[in-house]
């Protein structure tokens, strides 16, 4: 179990990091700014959640490795 969960926090990050560089936002010069500008206007960067889930996904499951 703790391995599926360590294959999901990878494609959840690996996946945040193509819709940060790929998608395109409503304002801003470079992807940075437009991440952002969505982050403030929308609620939400293109990947920034998948990114940060992936992570969040990986930690829990380094977390549970060491509980069990």
């Amino acid at each position: 179990m703790l391995f599926i969960l360590f294959i999901f926090g990878v494609v959840l990050v690996v996946w945040g990091i193509y819709r940060m560089k790929t998608d395109d936002g409503l304002f801003g010069k470079n992807r940075k700014s437009k991440n952002i500008f969505n982050l403030f206007l929308m609620g939400e960067a293109s990947g920034l959640g998948q990114f940060l889930s992936g992570v969040l996904c990986i930690v829990i499951g380094i977390i549970a490795f060491f509980v069990k």
